[in-house]
């Protein structure tokens, strides 16, 4: 069978660092046409410049090359585009109505209306719309979707989620005081945060938020949150807490701190890939040690079961089992192998832009409670 012909829009950072080192190993899909704006440069010409990110037809010669979405979106041989540029709504919405599958970068739009109208769109088309969630396939979140699989945690009870980013560069520019959908860190890193929140937890009864402006600004533009999720029914004892914060001198920033009723697990220091990926853009990520941590950052995991007796080690005073657990290495490679194999029939898409719908709920919500000063109930 054929590759499926992959057109990627914008040939900047995120396509190089965060969809090309993942798209390349994969046999059933081909890099087949860019949408770049920017002209390609010549020999002819030195007046052309090279974008900072490169150019496309120099990296892939045998990619077609289209400057405008009209020509790019008429080629009828593409079937699976992937969205890369700052704003969403309308390549998603050109790809649907061209009849292709889209994969697009979060945050997947501005407004859970607006992807709640691309969403029914796809289906009236029926076409596959999944967000690049990659950060389900973070080493430390596998890891502890390990261990709540394999019961060593029991019933989670409380789940700190953070993703803390000690000065952040990208955040310089941040001048604005008035706030509009899209903008802050609840749309930058909380969307990654709050859909491994959503897929470990589902949809809670009520959001409570607080959103800072840390960075030095006075701006209702939050660059630090705290987002607290509460549960109902079988879960009404579980709290979530998902977290960034632009001022936290630590050498290995928090990531996780779990509790259930057989066991708990903390985890610090990042997953490697993003840091792998921007140290060779573009480059495939075949090797074997793409996403494998340093042990020096595996968590730590204590639990009443005999779970692993060959790593864990049984503490007489506790009466627990407990020590470094052994991080499961990262592969977001695996988010595109899933994506073919939903396009060819064979699994189900494994991140429904439902659930990234969801998360920008959430947002929507955590802002409304920060500006009432009160817990939301979900609706």
């Amino acid at each position: 069978m054929a590759p499926i012909k992959v057109g990627i829009v914008g040939y900047g950072f995120s396509t190089k660092c965060f969809h090309l080192p993942f798209i390349l190993p994969n046999p059933e899909l081909q890099v087949y046409a860019f949408l770049q704006r920017a002209a390609a440069p010549s020999a002819d010409d030195p007046s052309i410049p090279t974008p900072r990110w490169g150019h496309c037809t120099i990296d892939f010669p045998q990619a077609k090359h289209y400057r405008t979405a009209d020509e790019f979106y008429a080629d009828n041989d593409i079937e699976l585009v992937i969205v890369c540029t700052g704003t969403h709504e309308e390549f998603v919405e050109k790809a649907i109505l061209a009849g292709k599958h889209v994969v697009v970068e979060k945050p997947f739009v501005n407004t859970s209306v607006e992807a709640d109208r691309l969403i029914a769109l796809a289906k009236e088309k029926g076409v596959i719309l999944t967000v690049f969630q990659n950060r389900r396939f973070d080493s430390d979140f596998l890891t502890l979707r390990h261990l709540n699989d394999e019961g060593a945690l029991g019933d989670i009870l409380e789940a700190d989620i953070h993703f803390d980013y000690p000065d952040p560069g990208w955040i310089s520019g941040w001048t604005k005081k008035e706030y509009s959908p899209g903008q802050g860190m609840t749309f930058g890193l909380g969307t990654h945060t709050l859909d491994q929140a959503l897929f470990l937890f589902g949809t809670p009864a009520s959001v409570t938020g607080f959103l800072r402006s840390n960075r030095g600004v006075d701006s209702d533009v939050d660059d630090t949150f705290t987002i607290i999720l509460q549960y109902s029914g079988a879960q009404k004892n579980l709290l979530v807490t998902v977290k960034t914060a632009v001022v936290t001198h630590m050498q290995d920033q928090l990531r996780l701190f779990v509790r259930g009723t057989k066991g708990s697990f903390l985890k610090f220091g990042v997953d490697p890939q993003e840091a792998q990926a921007i140290a060779a853009p573009g480059q495939p990520a075949t090797s074997a040690e793409y996403g494998v941590e340093s042990e020096r950052i595996w968590g730590t995991l204590t639990t009443k079961t005999e779970f692993d007796p060959k790593i864990q080690k049984y503490d007489e005073e506790s009466q627990r089992y407990t020590g470094k657990y052994p991080s499961i290495p990262g592969r977001y490679r695996s988010y595109y192998e899933n994506v073919s194999a939903a396009i060819l029939g064979r699994e189900e898409i494994f991140v429904k832009p439902e659930t990234s719908r969801d998360g920008l709920r959430i947002i929507e919500l955590a802002r409304e409670s920060q500006e009432r000063g009160a817990t939301i109930a979900w609706h």
